[in-house]
């Protein structure tokens, strides 16, 4: 697999204490855990279908149908 041991993951911890400092630490930790909840929720939750009409496409085709007339007169 990847193969990442101790210090791989050390090596990795440091260089985002440097990046992102030890204050936004916990900040940064929240966010992701947020952000990976949010994803597990949204992939287990099965899409919800809108099959409701909007006025926009009733519109479209009583305006189509006027077209036809005029076409047609």
């Amino acid at each position: 697999m990847l193969g990442l041991g101790t210090q791989e993951l050390m090596i990795i911890l440091a260089i985002v204490v440097v990046l992102f400092g030890a204050s936004r630490l916990p900040e940064l930790g929240g966010g992701i855990g947020k952000a990976i909840k949010n994803f597990k929720k949204a992939t287990s939750e099965p899409d919800e279908i809108d099959v409701t009409p909007n006025k926009s496409a009733d519109s479209n085709s009583e305006a189509s149908k006027e077209t036809d007339k005029e076409a047609g007169a």
